[in-house]
């Protein structure tokens, strides 16, 4: 996370009941996002998405500042503005886990002592929009994914394996629904976390957050989980074999990568680990992933964007992860949807 003017002070000044909170390695205390809570839960259709996106390549469209003015402004905000900051860091790149994160936390969650009304304003934008909605839909799309093999295996253990996944929001709010909806799924049930990052702060502020969820009165109470950090480049899945290898008989599996591999990775580095996940997990496991779209809707984007994401064709995409054993849940995606699940092609 960047350094954020008056980090000393540790305790958030305004906790909203019934949200958790944990610290980041500076020792700034931020909510954890829970996507049943009223602070985070958004409602959004597909329509609403696109009618968003066309509004905001609108906004973009009419700006007539020179690039180069708009690259110098950018730099001189982000000396006080955490969250822009991160955001022009990140240019030519991708965004780091716990700058993503406090992107994904929505203007009203972000403490006006620490951020800046800039960085309010980037929360607030349509690209945070649908990072959040993006949290969201994978987090849903994981818990309905694991339903019937948590309903086959009531003692097998449950492990997340999470590529890229930094904080591991994802996996933590897939949990979390999961306890509300099925709580009978969890009963007695060891849970495991696996994130597999090369980024060390935002995994180390995921198990915060998991403790802060764990605590009494926290949504995962009483639960017995574990997180647990692999360094990990996904350009050579050793690691991810390793692991997969040394799960228990029985296990019931569902891995991820919301904002990571799918959106950045080459074929090479999608295909390996596809791979690697067929041949170690039980043919029921999920694999939730978010994609960019090469539409016509999303196609103007790229002029404005500094981010290096990528973009697939949904014939591109499909024909890929068939390459390596798997297919889409549920046929041809929407081209509003960033999120898919992946299941096994029987054999």
């Amino acid at each position: 996370m960047p350094n954020v003017p008056g980090a000393d002070r540790a305790a958030h000044p305004r906790k909203q009941p019934g949200v958790c909170y944990a610290s980041t390695d500076e020792g700034v205390e931020l909510p954890v996002i829970d996507v049943t809570h009223p602070a985070f839960h958004l409602e959004l259709s597909a329509e609403d998405m696109a009618s968003g996106f066309r509004t905001h390549l609108a906004m973009m469209g009419r700006r007539r500042v020179p690039v180069w003015l708009l690259r110098l402004w950018a730099h001189l905000v982000a000396r006080r503005s955490p969250l822009v900051r991160g955001v022009v860091g990140a240019a030519g790149g991708f965004l780091g886990g716990m700058d993503t994160y406090l992107l994904k936390l929505g203007p009203a969650n972000l403490d006006p002592g620490l951020f800046s009304g800039m960085d309010r304003k980037v929360a607030g934008s349509f690209p945070a929009l649908a990072a959040r909605i993006r949290l969201q839909e994978a987090a849903r799309r994981m818990a309905r994914g694991l339903g019937p093999a948590l309903a086959a295996r009531p003692a097998g253990p449950l492990h997340f394996v999470n590529i890229a996944g930094g904080p591991a929001l994802d996996s933590l709010n897939a949990l979390i629904l999961l306890r509300r909806r099925h709580p009978e799924w969890l009963e007695g049930r060891q849970v495991h976390i696996h994130v597999l990052d090369l980024q060390r702060e935002a995994p180390r502020f995921g198990q915060r957050a998991l403790a802060a969820l764990g605590a009494e009165g926290g949504p995962l109470h009483g639960l017995a989980v574990t997180f647990r950090h692999l360094d990990y480049d996904w350009s050579d899945p050793r690691v991810l074999r390793e692991l997969l290898a040394g799960l228990e008989p029985g296990s019931v599996v569902a891995a991820s990568s919301e904002g990571g591999l799918f959106n950045y990775g080459s074929d090479q580095a999608i295909g390996a680990n596809l791979a690697a996940l067929r041949a170690g997990t039980p043919a029921d496991c999920p694999v939730v992933a978010s994609v960019a779209w090469d539409t016509e809707l999303q196609r103007p984007a790229r002029r404005f964007s500094r981010i290096a994401s990528r973009n697939f064709t949904p014939g591109q995409f499909e024909a890929l992860v068939r390459s390596t054993g798997w297919e889409l849940e549920r046929g041809v995606p929407s081209p509003t949807r960033q999120v898919v699940c992946l299941m096994q092609v029987p054999q």
